[in-house]
């Protein structure tokens, strides 16, 4: 079905809209930021009640699941960490390669900016922290700040409504992903500690796998499923940490427009279906339409609202329960990795994507067209401050102690807490009140529409 032309007159200036698929991904990430604050202030909440016993216990206990002697046992805060959280790296890889293939990372200038803002991004705040922790054991956590929250980040520019332009949201979903990638990449180089050969060789072996599968033009998802719960077993065996088996099915699962002849197949099945409608002519409708679809964007449907409101919110309750003792906030007020954290994620951000991003528009490597400011960038990278879920997760690989975790996990909390307020202060008093990053993009952008700012609604009948 055709979609309806966007209602009133038309616009002087025309803003590209984010497609579909772009706008279900933010709206699903809004909504994850809800449940994972909800999360982290039950932990908080919970780690430092009377039951704060109960809070250990739940995630020391052990789960095993295994046919006869092959087992695997882990305490539940694993099953989470390597587990659950293979699935959210998966979305990330997911929508990588789909962004790569048919989004908005094809346009080389489109991406530049952001992928610049991205680079400050990783590299600053790790000087930052470095600055604080040159030395001891502290100096692994170099890595702790270096990752934004989408899901907090995009939340928030949710609230803002029409003050916030719509390419300033895509300009952030950007930069996160080229910032997965960092991250990513960071995991898997720095924070391994022992590699057994055997596994990395089964672990080749899986990833051949999925290439032959793509190479065939596989486009259901079980044989790719299959696959990938192989290639996991291989990773976590391997000293590898098991997440980054989800990044690699998510990066070499199919991703290609809509099959023009496939989706012109549907119809066909579909007559068949109506003239004898049977279980079978049903299922090879049903078929005919999924097989227009490439897999990546098949899977990325069924596990993002999975990853997203189930898995995000749950590695968050498992992680965030930090006690704040009298004694443990005061260790943490002068704890060069709490102070090396929090600073890094906001002062390092706010000056590393800043400044990357204007010497990309500045010297023409990019623009950053649709209405937005240089004020909407200097709150955005502060928003970029908010580093919660791989930052916690990076922690947990970080350090051996449980001091050295508390300290850094008080330093995420304070630092994200402080860039969320300062970023939406920001945004709202500078967002247009200085000039744009790219004058010639759009022509001059249209005024903001008289409050209140509510949802369009349909006319009525």
């Amino acid at each position: 079905m055709t979609a309806p032309p966007r209602p009133g007159p038309t616009l002087r200036v025309t803003i590209p809209a984010p497609a579909p698929a772009v706008r279900e991904f933010l709206a699903t990430e809004a909504g994850s930021a809800v449940l994972l604050l909800v999360a982290t202030i039950v932990a908080l909440g919970w780690a430092n009640s009377p039951w704060s016993a109960s809070y250990d216990e739940l995630w020391d206990a052990h789960a095993v699941i295994g046919i006869g002697a092959a087992s695997l046992d882990m305490s539940l805060h694993h099953w989470v960490n390597d587990g659950l959280m293979a699935i959210f790296f998966m979305v990330v890889g997911l929508e990588i390669a789909r962004e790569v293939t048919t989004g908005e990372l094809r346009d080389r200038r489109s991406v530049a900016v952001p992928a610049l803002g991205a680079i400050g991004g990783l590299a600053t705040p790790a000087l930052v922290y470095w600055l604080f922790n040159q030395s001891g054991d502290g100096a692994a956590g170099w890595g702790i700040a270096m990752s934004t929250d989408t899901a907090f980040v995009l939340g928030i520019l949710a609230l803002f409504g029409p003050r916030c332009p719509d390419r300033l949201r895509l300009f952030m979903l950007t930069l996160a992903i080229v910032d997965d990638i960092g991250a990513i990449s960071v995991v898997a180089i720095f924070y391994t500690d022992h590699v057994n050969v055997v596994a990395l060789v089964l672990t080749a072996v899986a990833v051949l796998a999925i290439v032959c599968l793509r190479w065939m033009g596989v486009w259901q998802l079980s044989p790719y499923l299959l696959a990938a719960a192989l290639l996991w077993l291989a990773v976590h065996e391997s000293g590898v940490h098991a997440t980054l088996a989800g990044v690699l099915v998510g990066l070499l699962m199919p991703a290609m427009p809509p099959r023009r002849e496939q989706v012109d197949n549907v119809p066909f099945f579909v007559r068949a279906m109506q003239e004898d409608t049977s279980a079978a002519r049903s299922a090879l409708a049903v078929s005919a339409a999924r097989a227009a679809i490439s897999p990546n964007e098949r899977l990325q449907h069924l596990l993002h609202p999975v990853s997203a409101f189930v898995v995000v919110p749950v590695f968050g309750l498992a992680n965030a329960g930090v006690r704040l003792s009298g004694e443990t906030l005061r260790e943490a007020a002068t704890s060069p990795v709490t102070l090396g954290v929090a600073t890094a994620l906001l002062v390092g951000n706010m000056i590393g994507i800043t400044l990357a991003s204007v010497c990309a528009v500045r010297t023409g490597l990019g623009v950053l067209p649709g209405r937005v400011r240089y004020g909407h960038l200097l709150g955005a990278a502060v928003l970029a401050g908010i580093g919660f879920t791989i930052s916690l997760f990076i922690t947990e690989l970080a350090f051996d102690s449980e001091a050295l975790r508390d300290q850094a996990k008080i330093g995420i909390l304070a630092g994200s807490a402080v860039a969320a307020s300062l970023g939406s202060v920001l945004l709202r008093y500078l967002g247009e009140r200085m000039p744009l990053c790219s004058p010639d993009s759009d022509g001059l952008p249209p005024p903001l529409p008289p409050r209140p700012w509510l949802a369009p609604r349909s006319p009525a009948r």
